[in-house]
């Protein structure tokens, strides 16, 4: 099941996607919901990131390869940042180049999104039923500020440095789905989830041990090798296997 949030009027609403169009959602996804009313073709809806999390919870250096192209030793257990939720930004939504930074990263990733409250759950504990879904994201960074800065809050948090999207897909097994990046149409990320260092599941259980998941947070789950700049007037999507690709324009800030 593929559920995606659009504009409806002025109004953001959730709808599931039946052949090729979108059935919206009366109820909460996190909860029991059906599907009522006029479909809205995918193709004619303004769509938004799929979800509205308080704090997005990231992975840095979950796939070997990138930590070796960065030339940093492997975590023992997961490494952890926080990207602010005013850093969201959704599909067709442009990345903005800040003028602070000279270099500034695509990361493409697989999201989890987070269905109910999540907080101490035991190493055996099923992950699955927190869990709503999982999306496309691109963790855009700015690696110049990030290297300065010896730490990485600046340079991951500025304003639509986190794209997520174009849906979320629920029911999907996360320890095996490729992923692939592309740069104005040419291949720059490719891999696969069972690659991780630390899967989904241990992830979950890790983070809720250390402050309490909320619905609608985002884990951000890690790059692997293939980061690279981008400049103003590219096109970057992020496509995972079982998802869809999720596609963004960069510009300059006017500022």
């Amino acid at each position: 099941m593929k559920i995606y949030r659009y504009l409806d009027g002025k109004a953001p609403r959730y709808g599931v996607l039946r052949e090729d169009a979108l059935v919206p959602v009366r109820g909460s996804v996190f909860d029991d919901f059906v599907l009522e009313g006029a479909p809205v073709p995918l193709g004619q809806a303004a769509l938004l990131a799929p979800a509205e999390p308080t704090k997005i919870v990231a992975v840095g250096r979950n796939y070997k390869d990138h930590a070796a192209e960065l030339g940093n030793p492997l975590p023992e257990e997961p490494l952890l940042f926080l990207k602010p939720s005013t850093a969201v930004i959704g599909p067709r939504e442009a990345i903005v180049l800040p003028p602070s930074s000279r270099r500034v990263d695509f990361e493409g990733e697989l999201a989890v999104v987070i269905r109910r409250r999540a907080s101490g759950l035991g190493e055996d504990e099923p992950v699955e039923p927190y869990i709503l879904g999982y999306a496309c994201f691109n963790d855009v960074t700015a690696r110049d500020l990030q290297e300065k800065d010896k730490q990485f809050t600046r340079a991951k948090s500025f304003d639509t440095f986190a794209a997520v999207g174009p849906c979320l897909a629920a029911g999907l097994d996360p320890g095996h789905l490729e992923i692939k990046t592309f740069l104005n149409g040419r291949l720059r990320q490719s891999s696969n989830t069972r690659h991780l260092i630390f899967p989904v599941p241990v992830l979950v259980r890790f983070i809720s041990n250390i402050m309490t998941l909320l619905p609608g947070d985002i884990i951000a789950t890690g790059t692997p090798a293939g980061v690279g700049p981008m400049e103003a007037g590219d096109r970057v999507e992020v496509q995972v296997e079982g998802i869809g690709t999720l596609s963004n324009d960069v510009r300059r800030s006017p500022k």
